[in-house]
């Protein structure tokens, strides 16, 4: 008998005051069996960089054609592809042919360092694609917060995010290693 998704009822207080955005995002999110809090605290924290009225948590693991966050435009169209993880040259071209701009949040320390030592040539025909790289200390940091029911303050300076939850508080330094249109 197949697993259910356990269901995260978060409520996360955005404040960028690099793209002077204050927001509060109710979010329902389900949680795939096969998914680990670090994932699920990653996913959490790529939609508060990227917050926006617009921006959906998608199915995630449970389909392989959507992204992890997308944004789409009222005509439909994707503006915005979010992917977590170290996907592979196909899924990142697919990916890149797909959206108008696409992220991927890379994370897991050496595995994450590998992975983009392999592909990031690869990848500079893609002016449209960007790659974030999130340390295994500040991931693993995060995963230790998880629960099912979480009010997130998340505050953004100068790319640098502050992460508040109940009485933990976690500095997170995302490191890009590739910018869109570089």
């Amino acid at each position: 008998m197949a697993q259910k998704s356990t269901i995260y009822k978060v409520e996360l207080s955005v404040s960028d005051m690099d793209r002077h955005y204050y927001e509060t995002h109710k979010l329902t999110v389900a949680k795939h069996p096969s998914e680990t809090d670090e994932r699920l605290m990653v996913r959490l924290i790529a939609f508060a960089l990227n917050a926006n009225e617009q921006l959906e948590l998608t199915k995630g693991l449970s389909t392989d054609d959507e992204p992890d966050i997308w944004q789409k435009s009222l005509s439909d169209e994707l503006e915005l592809w979010i992917a977590l993880g170290l996907p592979s040259e196909k899924i990142i071209r697919q990916s890149c042919s797909k959206a108008h701009k696409v992220i991927i949040y890379c994370y897991g320390g050496r595995t994450a360092e590998v992975w983009w030592d392999k592909i990031k040539n690869s990848t500079t025909r893609f002016d449209n694609l960007s790659v974030v790289n999130l340390s295994e200390q500040d991931t693993d940091a995060l995963a230790k917060l998880a629960n099912r029911s979480m009010k997130i303050q998340v505050n953004i300076q100068d790319g640098e995010v502050m992460v508040s939850l109940d009485e933990s508080m976690i500095y997170i330094t995302p490191v890009t290693l590739k910018e869109a249109g570089s």
